[in-house]
């Protein structure tokens, strides 16, 4: 007998090592919080990886203009949501994350109880609108989930998503009113006119279809909707906000502010009522996106999101996460380093978002209907902040979607009246934000690592043509000069650098795919990186049109109209296509790794950023800006050196 037991006892032992081990939940480790606060321009809310739904909350909508002048107080809301604020003003579909600018926050929803309130309220009165205060104690946000409590109201506000599709669940209390509000004026980086237009369409008692277009910085943005209820309302109503135009037509003949349900305008603000709620009573909604019609927007819903179990949607929503954090592994006795990984690796997953219908089809640059074939649509390239290390990540843990993000860039161009690719671009419109020419190189590191399944020779001529813009941004004289004159073009160090590592981008597809002449041309524009390197200094200088270096010069402030968005230390070292020959030209090693240990020890006093936005305490070491990406390389300068274990 005991000679069985411990033979049982044996088996099954050995069974149990044999057993596949569960994946750990990698979930858990990713805090969508992070970020939220100060400059993070990060959102908490509900997306997917990759997801064309951002449903998140918004904290405050102020305007981008006080008293006619840019509100510098906006900055800190590109995202929507600042940590700090005691009130959320509601349930907003599109965000950005991680940007130095903003737009989007399409279709705000907010639950209410009550006598209805159709104005927002401001952040010192909340009672006074249909905002609420709220708790962090209250608040839970992980991967494709956010939940809190509305206080004012005692409403459980719960969000999931989809990739198109932003799921609600409001548990209200006990109330003798209930109802939705849908604000069609509300958006991020706000104001008077944005709205170019906007429509509602009341299909029947738990279906709602529209769309809206703003201007400004995507300045034909449309975006359409299908929003559907989990149960009837009873009345609805809307208020617009116009000012009196001249000429509406007939439609004053009619009462449109009580259960009407065709609805256009510039400023609408809509309310659907449930009547009386006893506690626990849930009202669930599901808003689908579209980038091309009500139509689409309503396949869209059906495909993604054909039920109501909440539950279920956050499930699979949390397993696309797994799945994707799943792509890199780490081990680590300490929590807080997995903590830290995978939440950085969320928010990689966020930035860049699909921009296409289920079945394919994608409002393009030129503002007609494409179908994407072969490949998936994105939008929001966020150029400037991302060709560095995003695009490079991208091509080693998501290679399908970086290739079809290369071919969303080749498809630009060729709608792009302007013939070129893109610079910022998102929801179908080039915004022109910041510099450089930095589809090139997303598209050259595709090809050269062969991750790039479309024609690459027309790539690569996609890729010469944007560089041979004489045009464009001080380029002409670039090519001729060698570098961009001060006196002539803003940004002229900033932008010299850039090109030049664009042209080594070039190069390397060039050779890869045997084209010498293209080769020789872009290998030699790549050095001029050279000519404003003043060796009497040891730092990259503005030059002027006569050859002659800029007088007046401080490596220090952040503010010199010659470089954007850093000073003359970080921008300095930007030549990262060739270290080897950058050290050489400071003096070697022995020369060169003091500089770069004075970059990370010295202290930079705040009045040298005082006046730039994006460069702020928090995110400073010594004089390296981490907290902007000009300089994010430069520690593992250190590699070409003798001294590699300083990185």
């Amino acid at each position: 007998m005991k000679h069985l037991l411990l033979t049982a006892t044996l088996f099954l032992a050995v069974a149990a090592r044999a057993q596949p081990t569960a994946p750990e939940n990698l979930v858990q480790y990713a805090h969508p919080l992070v970020g939220t606060a100060k400059m993070g321009h990060t959102y908490p809310g509900a997306t997917v990886p990759f997801g064309a739904v951002q449903l998140s909350p918004d904290t405050d909508t102020i305007g981008y203009e006080q008293n006619g002048k840019y509100n510098p107080d906006i900055y800190s809301y590109c995202a929507g949501y600042q940590y700090k604020d005691p009130t959320i003003v509601g349930f907003s579909h599109t965000h950005f994350s991680g940007t130095g600018h903003s737009d989007l926050g399409d279709f705000l929803v907010m639950p209410t109880t009550g006598p209805l309130q159709l104005n927002p309220g401001t952040a010192d009165k909340p009672l006074s609108g249909y905002r609420s205060a709220y708790s962090h104690q209250t608040e839970v946000a992980e991967p494709a989930y956010y939940k809190v409590r509305l206080a004012d109201n005692d409403i459980l506000a719960e969000l999931t998503a989809t990739t198109r599709v932003g799921v609600h669940q409001y548990t209200f209390p006990q109330a003798d009113q209930s109802h939705i509000v849908l604000d069609l004026m509300a958006g991020i980086y706000n104001y008077p006119g944005k709205n170019t237009w906007t429509f509602v369409r009341v299909e029947n008692d738990s279906l709602v279809t529209g769309y809206r277009q703003t201007n400004g910085w995507g300045r034909t943005r449309t975006v359409y909707f299908a929003l559907s209820f989990s149960r009837p309302f009873k009345t609805y109503g809307s208020r617009s906000y116009d000012q009196k135009q001249p000429y509406r037509g007939f439609w004053g003949r009619f009462d449109q502010a009580h259960n009407w349900p065709d609805l256009a305008g510039h400023q609408l603000r809509l309310h659907f009522d449930f009547g009386p709620t006893q506690a626990g009573a849930q009202v669930k909604l599901k808003l689908a996106l579209s980038p091309v019609s009500t139509a689409g927007a309503l396949a869209n819903l059906r495909a993604e999101a054909p039920g109501w179990n909440f539950e279920q949607y956050k499930r699979q929503g949390q397993a696309q996460w797994q799945q994707e954090l799943g792509k890199i592994t780490i081990q680590s006795p300490r929590r807080v380093d997995k903590e830290n990984f995978y939440t950085a690796m969320y928010h990689a997953f966020i930035g860049t978002t699909i921009y296409q219908d289920g079945d394919g089809q994608y409002r393009g640059l030129d503002q007609n209907t494409h179908v994407a074939k072969n490949f998936t649509n994105y939008t929001t390239f966020s150029l400037w902040d991302t060709y560095r290390t995003l695009h490079p990540l991208y091509n080693l843990v998501q290679p399908k979607r970086n290739a079809d993000m290369a071919q969303s860039l080749l498809a630009h161009f060729d709608q792009s009246a302007e013939h070129m690719l893109p610079v910022w671009s998102h929801y179908a419109n080039e915004n022109w934000c910041m510099i450089g020419y930095h589809s090139v190189p997303v598209v050259c590191d595709a090809i050269v690592l062969g991750n790039a399944p479309f024609d690459q020779n027309k790539a690569l001529d996609a890729c010469v043509t944007t560089a041979r813009q004489r045009w464009y941004d001080g380029l002409g004289l670039y090519v001729d000069k060698g570098y961009v004159p001060e006196d002539q073009s803003g940004a002229s160090v900033s932008k010299t650098l850039e090109y030049a590592f664009d042209d080594y981008c070039i190069a390397q597809a060039a050779q890869k795919l045997g084209r010498p002449d293209l080769e020789k041309e872009f290998r030699q524009r790549a050095t001029n990186w050279q000519n404003v390197y003043d060796t009497r200094i040891g730092f990259m200088r503005p030059r002027l049109s006569d050859g002659t270096f800029r007088q007046k010069f401080d490596v220090l402030t952040t503010s010199d109209p010659a470089y954007i968005e850093g000073n003359a230390w970080n921008y300095s070292l930007y030549v990262p296509h060739d270290p080897a020959g950058l050290i050489a030209k400071m003096g070697g090693s022995r020369r060169f790794v003091p500089h770069l240990d004075s970059l990370f020890t010295m202290q930079l006093p705040d009045k040298f950023f005082a006046e730039t936005e994006d460069i702020t305490r928090d995110g400073i070491i010594g004089n390296y800006v981490h907290g902007n990406e000009p300089a994010h390389h430069a520690a593992y300068l250190y590699n070409w050196t003798d001294q590699p274990w300083k990185t």
